[in-house]
């Protein structure tokens, strides 16, 4: 019988690269794999228009859309897991030495409200240093992939024309979470962040998942066994991709600094 073929995303990394080559495929299934430069859009055209088969996916971006009522499951992939310590960056300038400073003022998140590393980096403020989210005024860039969220009263956007890199840089806002800028003026909020995210693992097992993989339920439905056939080829695939790293073929990844954004020291 030939396989059923599904449309397929995900961005090409170490730990699913043998499955996107083919070498590695889920069995009674072939994955016809898409392209998107920018992972996000898929995210939003799945989340927004079930516009494939299966999908990587943002773990706060799945949440939010399973409780609005979007059709799609998640199996236990986690293709990107990180520590966000990083990317809580301040302007230098703007008097801030401890996290709960940031009580009182503004403070940017890159798109939207929900966005994974915003969501992370909360958590950190909230739970490691007793930060009060809700005296904090979350200025937005963009919007949310899930339409019907509303996000709490103290949301709002960035005024049009503005861009939060630069509004960072130049001290309008004193603090942003996951924006790119090489401005000497800016730098983590959180000192040593790759030691903090760490620490945090080890206290407290805290390894935040970033991105799992969905598959629509109707695809579910019709393909009973999918859903274990793709964990067993992702999994694989990452040990593919482990025994490769373990035998020298292929270089071993930087750690994480703790984030993925630019920033001067």
């Amino acid at each position: 019988m030939a396989p059923v073929t599904l449309r397929a995303v995900s961005r090409t990394q170490g730990n699913n690269a043998a499955l996107k080559s083919g070498q590695i495929a889920p069995e009674g299934f072939a994955l016809d794999w898409e392209e998107v430069p920018v992972l996000v859009h898929a995210f939003r055209r799945m989340v927004r228009e079930q516009a494939y088969d299966v999908c990587e996916m943002a773990l706060t971006t799945y949440l939010c859309a399973r409780e609005h009522g979007v059709p799609f499951t998640a199996i236990p992939v986690f293709l990107v897991r990180d520590f966000h310590h990083g990317a809580i960056l301040v302007n230098r300038n703007a008097g801030i030495t401890h996290p709960r400073d940031l009580e009182g003022r503004e403070v940017g998140v890159n798109r939207g409200y929900t966005v994974t590393t915003g969501v992370w980096a909360r958590a950190i403020l909230a739970e490691e240093y007793g930060v009060d989210l809700s005296r904090i005024t979350w200025v937005l860039s963009g919007d949310e992939h899930v339409a019907s969220y509303v996000p709490p009263a103290n949301v709002v956007p960035l005024p049009a024309g503005r861009k939060m890199e630069d509004d960072l840089a130049q001290g309008r806002i004193p603090a942003a979470i996951g924006v790119a800028t090489d401005s000497p003026d800016v730098g983590p909020l959180i000192a040593d962040p790759f030691a903090a995210g760490l620490a945090a693992f080890r206290d407290r097992g805290h390894w935040p998942i970033n991105h799992l993989v969905v598959v629509r339920n109707d695809v579910l439905a019709a393909n009973p066994g999918l859903a274990p056939a793709l964990f067993h080829a992702f999994a694989a695939s990452k040990r593919a991709y482990l025994d490769d790293l373990h035998a020298g073929r292929i270089e071993k990844p930087r750690p994480s600094t703790g984030c993925t954004r630019r920033w001067r020291r």
